[in-house]
């Protein structure tokens, strides 16, 4: 309504002799004002009479129920978009973009209480200039100002922060927002269904921002805004529930797929990958390679060293070989001492490069397990798939396993490839 512009209702004249007339009139102004038309124009002069009172009264009614239906329309616009928001942040983004309308802020901050209800910890704040009171910060309720907020469901003016820090020296929060530059703030409750939710606070770097009306604004929508945002926690709740449960979930397929000690592709793992990788290396007439490698003279590190030096060894390996290969090989422990190195669309040359590439990094090896500095090296026998050559899993392994054995007839830590 506020378009609307006071105009005049017939007659054009209002005698002061005819009663009767003039409450017609009023009667007609009653009704447009029933109907939502508050922008009327009704006849009152200066005389003391009763029809003139009211006349008069009855304009004050029509200029008061314009103004409270255009601050109805202001409210109800920032409801339905702050409505519009689904997370918690998003809500409260919603808040801050649209409130300017209804009250005066440079800072907003919420607060929300903990499960039990015994603390209020910040939660979100958005302000136009730099933030001293972060989000994390947490207080006890009991005791605290924001208590006696909750127990009188009211909102609270403070238009001078600098007086009532020297009423209460001890509060923290009162003290950031003075050195944010804030001077006066609305504090406002939020209660949702008769259960406190936490607290809106509207801070202006002015003093004595803040008048009764802005109290008045929030108490007409305090309880729609504290249900949106108590929502909106709930939805971040099963969010964060959700996302909890999807992480677990992940935890849980890498702990199947994971050597436990080494970290690594275990041998059911590294071998689907092998698979698939063969499948796919089929149909589109690619070359892989299948290396298998072995640490040399395993056994005597464990009967020289004891097996918890054995198993630092083996974790220093399959580090070096996860940490020299191209993002879409892999490398898994295929048994003991064992390692299985898959390679994907490489020709001979380049294959031979990458195998080197992993011998040289074992062999550089120095592992520190006890203030003792153990070495190793490993024997590497590659199977080389060509492009348009047909062998299963089965028989490439095998290929592979033969390359090893050969690597270490001829004096180990050294590669034997076999194309196929």
């Amino acid at each position: 309504m506020d378009d609307i512009t006071r105009r005049p209702l017939p007659p054009d004249s209002w005698p002061a002799s005819f009663p009767e007339e003039r409450l017609s009139v009023y009667a007609s102004a009653v009704r447009a004002m029933r109907q939502g038309r508050f922008g009327v124009a009704i006849p009152a002069d200066g005389a003391d009479d009763p029809l003139n009172r009211l006349g008069r009264e009855l304009n004050d009614l029509a200029g008061w129920l314009d103004r409270r239906f255009a601050e109805f329309i202001r409210i109800r616009k920032v409801a339905e978009h702050v409505a519009g928001g689904v997370r918690v942040d998003d809500t409260l983004d919603r808040v801050y973009e649209s409130f300017h309308a209804l009250i005066p802020f440079n800072r907003i901050g919420c607060a929300l209480l903990n499960e039990d209800g015994n603390a209020v910890k910040a939660h979100w704040a958005r302000s136009d200039r730099p933030q001293k009171l972060l989000c994390g910060f947490t207080a006890p309720l009991a005791g605290s100002s924001l208590e006696s907020i909750l127990q009188t469901g009211q909102p609270r003016i403070l238009n001078d922060l600098e007086a009532h820090l020297a009423e209460r020296p001890g509060s923290v929060s009162t003290r950031l927002m003075l050195e944010e530059g804030i001077r006066s703030s609305l504090t406002c409750p939020l209660v949702a269904q008769g259960r406190p939710v936490g607290f809106l606070f509207f801070s202006s770097v002015e003093k004595n921002a803040y008048r009764d009306v802005h109290q008045d604004v929030f108490v007409h929508i305090a309880g729609q805004l504290s249900a949106l945002i108590e929502k909106s926690r709930l939805y971040q709740q099963v969010i964060d529930l959700n996302n909890d449960l999807l992480a677990a979930q992940e935890s849980l397929r890498l702990q199947a797929t994971r050597d436990a000690l080494t970290g690594i592709y275990n041998r059911r793992a590294i071998l689907e990958f092998a698979e698939a990788e063969l499948q796919r290396a089929s149909r589109h007439g690619s070359p892989m390679a299948l290396v298998l490698t072995d640490v040399d003279h395993f056994k005597m590190t464990n009967d020289l060293n004891g097996h918890m030096a054995g198993d630092a060894v083996l974790r220093a390996v399959a580090a070096a070989l996860a940490g020299n290969l191209r993002a879409y090989d892999r490398v898994g422990r295929y048994g003991g001492e064992e390692f299985l190195v898959v390679i994907v669309e490489s020709d001979a040359e380049a294959v031979m490069m990458t195998v080197e590439r992993l011998r040289l990094a074992v062999a550089a090896l120095q592992v520190n397990h006890e203030e003792k500095m153990l070495s190793a090296t490993a024997s590497f026998g590659i199977a080389l798939r060509g492009a348009d050559s047909v062998f299963d899993m089965n028989a490439l392994l095998a290929i592979a396993d033969e390359g090893l054995y050969e690597a270490k007839r001829l004096g180990r830590n050294r590669c034997v490839l076999h194309m196929v």
